[in-house]
């Protein structure tokens, strides 16, 4: 018996329409070999109608013409015959309405999912309170669709048609009555096509949704690998600290008990000899004291023979040997060994204090992990004003600095510079001595022909023709020709850019986001070029004047944040 149950199961689910999913009524079968309830197949490509072809709901086989549909009378007999065996009591479960599902408006308890909506009902059923509409005369000429669970609002509620249009006008779906009145003059469409563009637009949208998706991803994960790093630098400079601390410990206890060792030799030296001194005065203080208890012995004697007897030896009493001389002063080396450790030890003091504070000013900021939106006004670039001096060890020979070292011109005459390793030799350029590490802004006004505004690596060649900036891959630089003309070179590659003369440039640096701006600033700021590169060591500004009489200058600038 269980077995027949399973059979018959079985066959109840080969014998579900996929559409409305319950036993096949009137069944028909397309060519592609599937087989549905007629109306269900009927009412699916009607809904298709203006695309003009239609497709298989279960294998998206297409078709250009409408396939004719016949009565599979195969089907319906097999299916009459399931009926007969009285097992149909209770549907399937996967009849049932689930929570994506539109359920059925007249299902009492567990609801059924809805195989059609109504727009004339504004109701949604399933096939069995569908089946009215099937049989009844005046709900046949209803019109059926999917089942949707806002059907209320496909239908015009002044009118009770189905809103088949849309007013772009006024952007909402109406009806064709109203088409005839309110809405009469204005632009209109189809739905569908209204829908199809606005699918398109959806999917140009969503494209740029995934895009940000994927942005946001990569810097969600740039963020873990900044993260990784930052602890994994952390615990690099805690472990590196703490040794040196340590070894700075180990090495100062070291000179203390080495000091110590030497101040107790020291001693020990000083002691030994005042001790033999000391000894040596002692026995010399008894030997006297002997002889003067001898002298009071024979003061007192009354016999002449022992006196004259003992004379002699006494006779050179007042013959003693030289006294020691016995100074007594400070003690300077001990007293110099104490200033010395004293110095030593502010020595020492000062040197870590002047560290601590140059660490404690380091940068700490991490706004580079996030993108920023670059300032659109000057007086959102001055907020990260960067003063900029030039250095004089960088300059070539015959580029002559002034106004503090902001200004450079080209004198072509021999400067009094002396010899040095980062001066350039074959260029007449100088770089700064501010690195570039972070978001600033500065300004230069130039003067005069073969004038460039860069920024370059402390590593660039300093001789040969690759030192020039913009000829390497470790300098960009925007160069304005005597005609006024603007040129962006990097790594030997010239790129002609247009926008208004001035006599004034901006250039804009976010290192860690990788951009570099160039703007012509006058009354306005009007961006040149821009570059989106990735920085890998600090900047330094550089310039470049290449004819006699050719000026830049960095401009102060207000707002100046250090």
């Amino acid at each position: 018996m269980e077995m027949a149950q399973g059979g018959i199961q079985l066959e109840h689910e080969k014998l579900c329409c996929s559409i409305c999913l319950d036993l096949l009524k009137d069944p028909v079968t397309i060519p592609c070999g599937h087989s549905y309830c007629m109306n269900c197949i009927e009412s699916c490509w009607d809904e298709e109608a203006p695309k003009q072809t239609h497709s298989c709901p279960q294998c998206r086989q297409t078709f250009t013409l409408r396939p004719a549909l016949v009565k599979n009378t195969l089907l319906a007999d097999l299916v009459e015959d399931l009926k007969k065996t009285g097992l149909q009591a209770a549907p399937a479960d996967h009849c049932y309405a689930g929570p994506e599902d539109v359920s059925c408006d007249f299902c009492t308890g567990r609801k059924r999912k809805a195989t059609k909506s109504c727009l004339q009902c504004l109701v949604s059923s399933c096939e069995l309170h569908l089946q009215p509409h099937y049989d009844i005369a005046p709900l046949k000429k209803h019109k059926l669709v999917r089942p949707s669970a806002n059907v209320k609002e496909k239908v015009c509620s002044h009118h009770k048609e189905v809103m088949k249009i849309f007013c772009r006008t006024d952007q909402q779906c109406i009806c064709y009555l109203c088409l005839m009145n309110e809405h009469k003059s204005h632009e209109t469409v189809p739905v569908e096509e209204e829908m199809t563009k606005r699918q398109k637009e959806f999917g140009a949208g969503w494209q740029k949704i995934l895009q940000r998706i994927q942005q946001r991803e990569k810097y969600v994960k740039t963020l873990q690998q900044q993260l990784e790093a930052i602890n994994r630098s952390a615990d690099k400079a805690v472990k590196s600290s703490e040794k040196s601390f340590n070894e700075l410990i180990s090495g100062i206890r070291k000179r203390s008990s080495h000091m110590k060792q030497q101040i107790r030799c020291r001693q020990k030296t000083e002691v030994n000899q005042v001790k033999e001194l000391q000894k040596r005065l002692q026995q010399e203080i008894a030997e006297l004291r002997r002889k003067d208890a001898e002298l009071e012995q024979l003061s007192h004697s009354e016999n002449p023979t022992w006196m004259f007897h003992n004379y002699p030896s006494l006779s050179n009493l007042t013959e003693a040997p030289d006294s020691p001389t016995i100074t007594i002063h400070p003690l300077h080396y001990f007293e110099d060994v104490m200033t010395a450790v004293s110095v030593a030890k502010d020595k020492l003091e000062h040197t870590l204090l002047e560290e601590w504070t140059r660490i404690s000013k380091m940068e700490t900021e991490m706004d580079f992990l996030l993108p920023q939106a670059e300032p659109k006004t000057r007086t959102e670039f001055l907020k990260y004003a960067q003063q900029i001096t030039l250095d004089l060890n960088t300059a070539h020979t015959e580029v002559s600095l002034s106004k503090g070292n902001r200004k450079a011109t080209n004198m072509e005459v021999f400067q009094l510079y002396p010899s040095h390793p980062d001066r350039f030799t074959d260029m007449f350029q100088v770089l700064s001595n501010e690195s570039l590490s972070r978001r600033c802004y500065w300004e230069v006004e130039w003067s005069g022909g073969g004038v460039s505004v860069a920024v370059a690596y402390k590593s660039l060649n300093r001789t040969g023709d690759d030192s020039r900036f913009g000829t390497n891959d470790k300098s960009w630089a925007l160069e304005r020709s005597f005609s006024g003309d603007y040129h962006l070179k990097h790594d030997n590659i010239t790129a002609s850019i247009s926008g208004p003369q001035s006599s004034k440039v901006g250039v804009y640096l976010d290192h860690r986001a990788g951009t570099l701006s160039f703007y012509s600033v006058s009354e306005t700021m009007t961006l040149l070029h821009r570059v989106r590169t990735t920085f890998t060591q600090p900047l330094y500004a550089g310039i470049c004047v290449d004819y006699f009489g050719s000026t830049a200058e960095l401009c102060e600038l207000n707002n100046f944040c250090s």
